[in-house]
């Protein structure tokens, strides 16, 4: 596993962190997870997206459906990226964003990491 970018975004006042990283398998995907939990305590959703191969994954971490995985999913894809995990942790500002502004800032979060 290999970090290759961060980004960071604030949107009414809700603070989004990404990381990017070269992943080889799902054990490589579940450390990285692990370490960005106990990094990230007192985040309020830690999303992603990932695709090794064949296989993609995403997790919206109690979004609202298809605001935040799928977007950094399709960002993977768009890019034709393998084997490449893209998180995106999301610190709760107070404000709720709505779906579209939501989805936008998830996607531009993790475009920012190509």
């Amino acid at each position: 596993m290999k970090k290759i970018s961060e980004s960071f975004i604030t949107e009414k006042k809700s603070k989004f962190y990404g990381y990017r990283y070269d992943v080889d398998s799902l054990e490589e995907v579940l450390e990285i997870l692990s370490i960005l939990r106990g990094e990230h305590k007192k985040a309020r959703h830690i999303c992603y997206a990932y695709k090794i191969g064949n296989v993609e994954k995403k997790c919206e971490d109690k979004e609202p459906a298809n605001t935040a995985g799928k977007p950094i999913l399709d960002v993977i894809n768009f890019n034709s990226l393998d084997n490449t995990l893209i998180v995106v942790v999301r610190y709760f500002g107070g404000t709720l964003l709505g779906r579209g502004l939501l989805t936008r800032t998830y996607s531009k979060t993790a475009r920012n990491l190509i």
